[in-house]
């Protein structure tokens, strides 16, 4: 799989895209933050 072939999210919290993972492979149609620290502030801002 090509970097640009990547598939892409919209992070709820902060608004900005982010691309698939490794780590996310498994996991990946549960992903909604783009990092931890969106994940800890998914409650201030949503």
């Amino acid at each position: 799989m090509n970097k640009i072939n990547l598939p892409q999210k919209i992070c709820v919290v902060c608004g900005r895209s982010f691309s698939w993972r490794k780590k996310w492979e498994r996991d990946w149609l549960n992903v909604k933050y783009c990092s931890k620290k969106c994940q800890k502030y998914r409650n201030a801002n949503v």
